[in-house]
């Protein structure tokens, strides 16, 4: 345990430190924006709460990131917490979010994106089959097992996944993200699982399958492992 939470606290640093320099949000204009979640003010991000009112608890959260993830919740067998500005005001305009992210014997992140962020994913316990997609039109697939304290990089905005191949361990990994809130879209909750959904003849021509396939996904429980 003690190894883990080291490497734990050394990745979340140094991922800190390097993806601050990469940050696709907009850089902030002051040493920190905390965010003012009760005003009725809308604009990108959150309002900045007045400096008078800040507090040292705006930039903690007592996360637990050393505890293990319920993974059995989850039908794909994983469990992703997230830390980003809606728990952690002070995040705001900082550009950086973190997400534990536990796995099942034969558990996956299923095929995602974050439309706002990249990411950079540590192993801390187990082995993980990761992989991201390129853009069109080529639509090239990297892929690599990562073992115990390697790293890899999803670049911001393409589909990726992470599975643990082994049917006796779970896995755990930390990843840090270039976002106060780097969004996820989970590509088959998206197509299949949209409220309200899309057309089975649009996908059944996209997908090229008969319409009863599409209807039986359709009719499926896509499950959040988000939480």
């Amino acid at each position: 345990m003690a190894s883990s939470t080291f490497i734990l606290l050394l990745m979340t640093i140094l991922a800190f430190l390097s993806l601050q320099a990469i940050a696709s949000d907009p850089s902030p204009l002051q040493d920190f924006c905390v965010s003012d979640k009760d005003s009725n003010v809308r604009v990108n991000g959150f309002v900045c709460k007045d400096p008078k009112y800040v507090k040292a608890d705006d930039f903690f959260l007592a996360a637990n990131l050393d505890k293990p993830r319920d993974t059995s919740i989850s039908k794909v067998g994983s469990n992703v917490t997230l830390i980003n500005v809606m728990q952690i005001p002070g995040l705001n305009t900082l550009g950086i979010s973190l997400a534990r992210i536990d796995y099942a014997q034969l558990g996956e992140n299923p095929p995602h994106t974050h439309p706002r962020a990249t990411e950079i994913l540590t192993v801390l316990e187990g082995t993980l089959y990761v992989g991201f997609v390129t853009s069109n039109p080529n639509n090239t697939l990297f892929t690599k097992m990562l073992n115990k304290g390697d790293v890899f990089v999803f670049p911001e905005g393409l589909i990726h996944f992470q599975f643990n191949p082994s049917p006796n361990k779970p896995a755990v990994a930390i990843a840090a993200l270039s976002s106060q809130n780097p969004g996820a879209i989970t590509i088959a909750n998206a197509v299949f699982g949209s409220k309200a959904p899309i057309s089975d003849d649009v996908l059944a021509k996209a997908f090229q399958v008969e319409k009863k396939t599409v209807d039986w996904l359709q009719a499926q429980f896509w499950a959040d492992n988000h939480n």
